[in-house]
């Protein structure tokens, strides 16, 4: 295994413990809400954080995390709906906020095929340029 893979492995938490376990989120979307590991965060709330990508695809590209951990959409369970709802709308409100205007893009990735590479649920709010479709 290289020396990246297993950095990516340890930084990214690829093998999260059981949702719920004592609220633990070994993920950096864990260390971030635990103010371990900085992050350029636009948005806050008692259900929610946005912050910047460190890797963008776009001039805009933020991400609206749950405080909750949940791994990825499909482990959400329908008490979740609510919390579900609420990131959407938090995305509505920093495009507004980041004056998105023309349009937008929101994405969540979910498991191995899905390009999912922290489990801890996450939406990419990405915009500032045309998007194209069918998407990677």
């Amino acid at each position: 295994e290289s020396d990246m893979r297993a950095c990516r492995r340890v930084l990214v938490g690829l093998r999260p413990l059981r949702r719920g376990f004592a609220g633990h989120n070994p993920t950096i979307f864990g260390k971030i809400l635990s103010k371990e590991i900085p992050a350029d965060i636009v948005y806050e709330d008692d259900k929610c954080i946005a912050f910047k990508d460190v890797n963008p695809v776009a001039s805009t590209h933020i991400l609206v995390i749950p405080r909750k951990h949940i791994p990825q959409v499909s482990k959400a369970d329908y008490e979740d709906a609510e919390l579900l709802g609420h990131l959407l709308l938090t995305a509505k409100t920093v495009a507004k906020e980041q004056k998105l205007e023309k349009g937008f893009r929101l994405v969540i990735n979910d498991g191995e095929q899905g390009s999912q590479t922290v489990y801890h649920l996450h939406v990419h709010l990405i915009g500032g340029r045309q998007m194209t479709w069918p998407p990677g």
